[in-house]
């Protein structure tokens, strides 16, 4: 039994050790910590990315721009996927029930409500 727990001792400290070696510092510059606000997500794919395209619709105005490009692997967006799914979940647990978009509806929200005038 003690030799056991040594050697599971010894492999928690070999994997400790490894997540020490593969820690990396990750900076975020005051610009980027400002973020970027979007009201829309365009996602494509080919068989060796995925694209994320998040786009800001404005009330009023005829046309919408690509706030950000984001560029994945496969590997990479299920993972975001994946961490998405688990965010989500932790979310609504502390917060309720997120409401769903409803698929008859379109997804572009064009119009806003209310009327713009110059």
């Amino acid at each position: 039994m003690a030799i056991f727990r040594k050697i599971i001792t010894f492999e928690k400290k070999k994997i400790m050790e490894k997540n020490q070696q593969n820690r990396i510092e990750i900076e975020l510059s005051d610009e980027i910590a400002q973020g970027i606000y979007s009201n829309l997500a365009i996602i494509s794919h080919s068989p060796s990315e995925f694209v994320l395209d998040f786009v800001r619709i404005v009330p009023g105005a005829p046309k919408a721009k690509v706030k950000s490009r984001i560029i994945l692997s496969p590997e990479r967006a299920k993972a975001l996927f994946e961490a998405l799914a688990d965010n989500i979940k932790k979310y609504e647990n502390n917060f309720g029930k997120i409401k769903s978009m409803n698929a008859q509806n379109p997804i572009v929200p064009i119009n806003f409500g209310g009327n713009v005038q110059a």
